[in-house]
């Protein structure tokens, strides 16, 4: 098969060269090399090569016939209706990683979750939607894909389920890994701080614990599965000290507004912040954060860029 079917639109030119030289064409290319080896070799991410060779070698996966180029475009960033969103974002979301969307009530999380969902399934990829509070429907979704080019076979496409309790969400966190299928790209939690507050009761340890569980699972899946995550949950209000520690009513200085669970359930690395301030009904803006950088941008609550 030629070389040139590497020549695809959505990849980097430097991908392209990489990929021409070390002269892999197909899939069973691979068997002989290691994710650290195509790393090395082709000189992209780790977690990329990763995500390449388990996809050759999970069953039923992509046939062997199947182009690297088709396989790499995975690994690539999505860049969604929301210009600011996308700016914050660095240029986009990059697969395979974790988007955890914050703010107060009315301030569009469900919205934006959802046009990565409509991203996903009309590139013909499977999406798992859980709602936990009951915040979007199915005639919600509907509407997302009313105007899409997958309007008429978006079912086929999005799995949806409710879960309300916290014993039921850890049931399906537990066995997430078994429900990724081939066809799997997005993973959306609905308003994953939910369950834990229908448990305010709950031991802190206890917590905790069920936190790193979650945080254990969204790392195998989203580096092993290219699995793209993302998350929506309300925010709370934590009181500080003048010098920045946690206060309380007696000794606080100021109160600010954090996500609900904070970043214990996060991979670091993998993992981006998105909280939503609004300003007014349709302007705000979007405080976007990972390990290495921080950035604000305004942004309308519409499709239209800015």
């Amino acid at each position: 098969m030629s070389r040139n079917i590497l020549l695809h639109p959505t990849l980097p030119s430097s991908t392209q060269l990489a990929l021409r030289r070390a002269g892999y064409e197909t899939l069973d290319d691979l068997s002989s090399t290691s994710a650290e080896a195509l790393s090395k070799e082709l000189g992209i991410d780790i977690s990329d090569s990763q995500s390449i060779i388990t996809a050759s070698q999970r069953p039923p996966g992509p046939t062997l016939s199947q182009s690297l180029a088709s396989l790499i475009s995975r690994s690539q960033s999505l860049a969604c209706s929301y210009a600011a969103v996308n700016t914050a974002l660095g240029g986009g979301l990059p697969r395979g990683h974790i988007l955890e969307i914050s703010g107060p009530p009315g301030s569009f999380k469900e919205t934006l979750a959802l046009d990565y969902a409509r991203i996903f399934v009309e590139a013909n990829e499977e999406v798992i939607f859980i709602d936990t509070q009951n915040m979007t429907s199915l005639a919600t979704i509907k509407k997302t894909f009313h105007n899409s080019s997958a309007a008429t076979d978006y079912q086929n496409l999005v799995r949806y389920t409710h879960l309300h309790t916290l014993p039921d969400l850890m049931l399906f966190i537990h066995n997430l890994l078994s429900e990724i299928h081939a066809k799997t790209g997005l993973l959306v939690l609905n308003s994953i701080s939910f369950p834990f507050l229908s448990h305010p009761d709950i031991q802190s340890s206890k917590r905790t614990a069920l936190l790193e569980k979650i945080h254990q699972v969204f790392l195998q899946a989203s580096a092993l599965n290219n699995l793209t995550i993302i998350t929506t949950s309300q925010m709370s209000t934590k009181l500080l000290n003048a010098d920045g520690s946690p206060g309380n009513f007696e000794t606080g200085a100021k109160a600010v507004m954090a996500p609900q669970l904070g970043s214990t359930y996060l991979p670091a690395g993998r993992s981006y912040r998105l909280a939503i301030v609004p300003e007014s009904r349709t302007t705000g803006q979007d405080k976007s954060s990972t390990a290495s950088f921080i950035s604000y941008a305004p942004f309308r609550t519409g499709p239209a860029p800015i």
